[in-house]
């Protein structure tokens, strides 16, 4: 791989983190302020896909083109996401922000064991780094006296193992098509099915006079959290974007320390330099650069053979 792409890749996955940990507490303030979970899942998702759909129309009509296999692995990928983020905002009406960031913080585990399903191998580096961010987790879940609801706990982690396999999922897309045009697919998927699952069991909206800032801030950050992931999937890996995604856990930390006045105690803290350790040593987690794979359960995703032409910016080999 390229220095120049894996840099760009890091940044990419980085700047996604930084996004995605922020958005965490404005569906908090968002449940707060009246708006269900469905609610704030479907309007934040609608607001992503439409600002995506109106940038690529006018700039990046070629982004539109798709192939049929790679269509469907993208609407598997949205429908598994969108249920997985129902999961996660039904945890978040029943347990705080940093303590279900926490718990989701768990995804790169998820992301391993579903690339040695595929048939993936892990490098040491990447083993060594799951085996400093496992226990930082489990550190920073040190929650004293402070009672965690079991629900919403096994829902969140249930919304972390379908985020790591949407995750999987794209990556063996990404392998054959640009990033925007994964990002539009999935998002297009995903919003339909949290619409769907919204006007079908609570279509409810709080009064008028509910401030509607953190829905659209939200809208906004995954609108461009979502490319900058998919750019960082297509560049590092998914298991590499998620290990470096676990900054989304840092930024909720310390949102949560720094806005909302929450302390952590000694332990959590030890857990946090962990984590901090398991992103700094990306630059030492080297892999060769990925390759379509005819083996393994998602091997099917695999494109047909065809000629580079028939891709749009692809030059002829």
């Amino acid at each position: 791989m390229k220095i120049t792409q894996r840099i760009k890749g890091i940044q990419a996955a980085l700047a996604s983190a930084l996004l995605l940990g922020i958005v965490p507490v404005f569906g908090k303030q968002a449940i707060l302020f009246g708006f269900t979970p469905l609610a704030v899942v479907a309007l934040r998702t609608s607001i992503a896909v439409t600002l995506l759909f109106i940038i690529t129309l006018i700039h990046r009509r070629q982004f539109f083109y798709i192939f049929p296999v790679g269509l469907y692995g993208c609407i598997i990928a949205g429908l598994i996401n969108g249920l997985g983020s129902i999961l996660y905002y039904t945890a978040l009406s029943r347990i705080s922000a940093g303590i279900g960031q926490l718990l989701y913080s768990f995804y790169p585990l998820f992301v391993a064991l579903w690339l040695l399903l595929d048939r993936q191998t892990l490098n040491r580096m990447t083993i060594f780094r799951l085996g400093l961010s496992i226990p930082g987790v489990i550190l920073l879940l040190s929650t004293g006296t402070h009672k965690i609801d079991l629900l919403g706990a096994v829902l969140m982690i249930g919304s972390a193992v379908l985020y790591a396999l949407h995750l999987i999922i794209n990556q063996r897309v990404l392998y054959e098509v640009p990033a925007p045009t994964v990002t539009f697919y999935t998002l297009l998927s995903m919003a339909l099915t949290v619409d769907l699952a919204f006007v079908l069991f609570k279509p409810d909206f709080p009064a008028l006079q509910t401030p509607w800032w953190p829905i659209i801030g939200m809208g906004i950050l995954t609108f461009i959290s979502r490319l900058t992931l998919f750019y960082g999937v297509k560049n590092l890996g998914g298991l590499q974007t998620a290990l470096l995604g676990l900054g989304e856990l840092l930024v909720t930390v310390a949102l949560s320390w720094l806005w909302l006045g929450e302390q952590m105690s000694p332990w959590q803290w030890a857990g946090t330099l962990m984590l901090c350790a398991s992103l700094l040593l990306v630059g030492f987690d080297h892999y060769p650069p990925e390759k379509r794979r005819s083996t393994g359960w998602l091997a099917w995703l695999n494109p047909p053979g065809i000629t580079g032409s028939e891709f749009p910016g692809h030059p002829l080999p």
